[in-house]
């Protein structure tokens, strides 16, 4: 079994998994991904690269809680992971588009990973507030609805003219 599968049964199975040690995991694997980012953003140019299992051991985590990070970092990458598939002896990148992973963050509503002070040495606070709108437009559905005259014919099936049936409570 490939290590993400064993990672989602392990973080996401509440059906065969104790939830009380399933939260624990959870805040334990948040602390340790929000020491990892303020190492990877105290020096945002440089390239990590390894196997899953040296990375792991660089940082000081079990290979699974390594497994998690590359999920969630993934999408963020200059060149993605073949996280589907990826074991021990895989080799994994690390160097991350900064704004794509700003917006990533903000999108996964992560405060705790966009608030890092070490985003203020790589953007200035123009910056950030412009990449944070960006990142909460883009997940805003919009759904414009035609606008409705008074003697167009009424959208609820009637027949009437709007103005003489549902516009009449208007």
């Amino acid at each position: 079994m490939a290590l993400l599968d064993t990672w989602r049964k392990m973080a996401y199975d509440t059906k065969n998994n104790d939830r009380m040690k399933m939260q624990q995991m959870w805040n334990d694997y948040f602390g340790e991904e929000k020491r990892i980012y303020k190492e990877l953003l105290a020096d945002p140019d440089t390239v990590v690269k390894g196997t899953v299992k040296e990375l792991a051991e660089k940082y000081g985590i079990s290979v699974m809680y390594m497994t998690a990070f590359l999920d969630g970092i993934n999408e963020s990458l200059k060149e993605q992971n073949p996280i589907e598939e990826m074991e021990e002896d895989t080799e994994v990148n690390l160097g991350f588009d900064k704004e794509l992973l700003y917006k990533n963050m903000v999108d996964a509503r992560a405060d705790w990973l966009y608030k890092l002070p070490e985003w203020e040495q790589i953007f200035d606070q123009e910056k950030l507030e412009e990449l944070y709108k960006e990142a909460r437009a883009a997940g805003t559905v919009r759904h414009e609805q035609p606008k409705i005259y008074p003697n167009d014919p009424c959208p609820c099936g009637s027949g009437k003219k709007y103005k003489k049936c549902c516009g009449k409570a208007v």
